[in-house]
């Protein structure tokens, strides 16, 4: 259970967040950071939400709520899709898992509830769908960094080494029924667990035995943000589409139609996209919501910072007619330039030529 699960996290110097429900640090977040991209970091996804769609219907449900071609995927693979509404701007970026009797979608903490509201006013009472919340029955583990596949390796978990991205399976392993999906949210390699919520205590603890390393919801935020992987409420809100987002692959321009596909395909189509996304690297922590500016005019916001090892990142959105990689700017007292993140792609859709 939980309480297990949090007991053997303190053990280890877990150091819970002010409202007791995740944790924050492991008082390794230096070392943490760094084995994301040498070793492998175990993260308890503790807040994020999971949701079941069932019914007939639930994949072209889904197919006309959502960003990409989710009629298309069979059972055992996944992708990533995006929430938007009806003027194409973003919801929530989420991670689908089709099986044989459901869809799967893992969603992030602050839009579970909103996203079970939101599906539920497009349900008709002719749809053969049905939505449950079964965040509360599972854990979510993400395995995060280049040696995750010899912790799956030695855990006697094969079938699922070299699959594509979002692929899943179901497999049983020290007694424990747990699903493991390809990839874990970030652009770096890893692996999704789901785990029911009566074994989470004893998958953790295994999981560590095999070498990967506690971290908390500190290090993954500065992962996050390094990798260039939007987040509601910061990057990913109805200010903004997920093109000007860079979520250019979560998105099928040849699917047809769907809420807010019109708006999508239209700046496309004729190259209409005003302001992107980019990765900061900042001279200075500098507060989410200061204007960017050039030449003292405004060209953007900055929507996250953090300071990883002595050294301050960000996101922000800039005009796209400001400039892109390597554009100097600034942020209030700070300094800035734009990067490119591993996480985010900029380039338009071109149709296969007939």
């Amino acid at each position: 259970m939980l309480e297990q699960l949090r007991e053997r996290q303190l053990q280890l110097e877990g150091i819970l967040n002010e409202t007791e429900t995740a944790i924050t640090t492991f008082g390794n977040d230096s070392q943490a950071y760094q084995a994301a991209y040498n070793q492998v970091i175990l993260w308890h996804n503790c807040h994020w939400g999971l949701l079941k769609l069932t019914g007939n219907d639930r994949a072209r449900f889904l197919h006309n709520q959502t960003t990409n071609n989710i009629n298309s995927i069979k059972s055992g693979q996944g992708c990533q899709t995006v929430f938007v509404n009806s003027t194409g701007r973003t919801l929530e970026l989420a991670t689908v898992y089709v099986t044989d009797e459901a869809i799967l979608l893992l969603i992030s903490p602050n839009r579970r509830q909103f996203l079970l509201e939101w599906m539920d006013k497009y349900l008709f009472p002719l749809d053969k769908v049905e939505i449950t919340d079964i965040s509360d029955e599972n854990a979510i583990f993400s395995l995060i960094g280049p040696e995750s596949d010899n912790i799956i390796k030695q855990w006697g978990i094969n079938d699922i080494l070299g699959q594509p991205q979002n692929s899943h399976h179901l497999v049983t392993v020290d007694n424990n029924v747990i699903r493991v999906g390809v990839g874990n949210g970030l652009a770096i390699p890893g692996y999704t667990l789901s785990i029911p919520i009566n074994q989470v205590a004893e998958v953790w603890t295994k999981l560590i035995e095999l070498g990967a390393i506690p971290a908390g919801d500190n290090v993954w935020g500065k992962l996050r943000i390094k990798q260039g992987r939007p987040f509601p409420d910061n990057e990913l809100t109805e200010d903004y589409n997920p093109l000007e987002a860079g979520l250019w692959s979560t998105i099928s321009f040849d699917k047809g139609c769907y809420i807010g596909q019109e708006t999508i395909a239209r700046l496309n189509t004729y190259q209409g996209v005003k302001q992107r996304l980019w990765g900061l690297k900042l001279s200075q922590l500098v507060e989410q919501g200061t204007p960017v500016t050039l030449d003292e005019k405004k060209v953007g916001i900055l929507t996250s910072c953090t300071e990883i090892n002595q050294e301050f990142w960000g996101l922000t959105y800039v005009k796209t007619k400001a400039g892109g990689e390597g554009l100097r700017v600034i942020i209030g007292e700070a300094t800035g330039e734009l990067i490119a993140v591993p996480f985010l792609s900029h380039d338009y859709y071109q149709p296969a030529a007939m």
